[in-house]
């Protein structure tokens, strides 16, 4: 795959052009600031995008702020974010964005070669990949029960469809039931695992999320 990568530490990023270009994928740019992100996946419209959260200037959120353009600006391409630490309103912004074609790893996890790699093909192929400590801090609640044990059969289907990034329309059409009936399934859903509609965060993806995670 071509690949774009974003990163101000020097030593990071030359190991990541390193690993990447053994593994058989073509590096085609490798920056170190926000605003030559965005202008190098203009240029090259890569198949995926690697950025750190935090670099130049300001050293704060540059890299989220480009990957969160990216996600407006060229869909096509996938966008993997690394950080230092998991910082959910980080996560939180970009799955509110989209289901699809999404990272967010810590940088710890790319020393585990084959994770890293392997939620680098998921992201570029169309799925999402999360890092298990940020799903554990986004859906984290003050109960140790397990929420999925209260939905039924039917809604754990339902659920499991999501997570496989089926839309409502298709959903229906496999469980042969109206489209209203799919989004009386997910509400409930969204109920029993206590996701308001008041969430921060995507009601959708904070349920496929809880549901991985489980």
């Amino acid at each position: 795959m071509r690949v774009v990568l974003a990163e101000d530490s020097t030593l990071l990023r030359e190991g990541l052009v390193r690993l990447l270009a053994e593994e058989g994928h073509d590096v085609v740019a490798a920056v170190g600031d926000g605003d030559a992100l965005i202008a190098v996946t203009e240029r090259e419209l890569p198949d995926v995008v690697v950025t750190d959260v935090r670099m130049p200037p300001t050293n704060t959120d540059e890299g989220l702020r480009a990957a969160l353009e990216i996600q407006e600006r060229w869909p096509e391409v996938g966008v993997l974010v690394l950080s230092q630490y998991v910082e959910t309103r980080y996560a939180g912004q970009l799955l509110g964005r989209d289901q699809s074609k999404v990272g967010y790893l810590l940088k710890d996890r790319v020393t585990q070669v084959g994770e890293f790699l392997d939620a680098l093909t998921r992201v570029a192929e169309g799925g999402a990949a999360f890092d298990p400590e940020v799903v554990r801090r986004l859906v984290a609640r003050p109960s140790k029960a397990d929420p999925l044990t209260t939905l039924s059969e039917r809604e754990l289907e339902v659920l499991k469809m999501m997570a496989e990034g089926h839309t409502n329309n298709a959903i229906a059409k496999r469980l042969h039931v109206s489209r209203s009936g799919v989004e009386k399934f997910a509400n409930s859903i969204f109920y029993k695992l206590h996701i308001g509609t008041d969430s921060e965060y995507n009601r959708r993806v904070l349920a496929i999320l809880s549901y991985l995670a489980s």
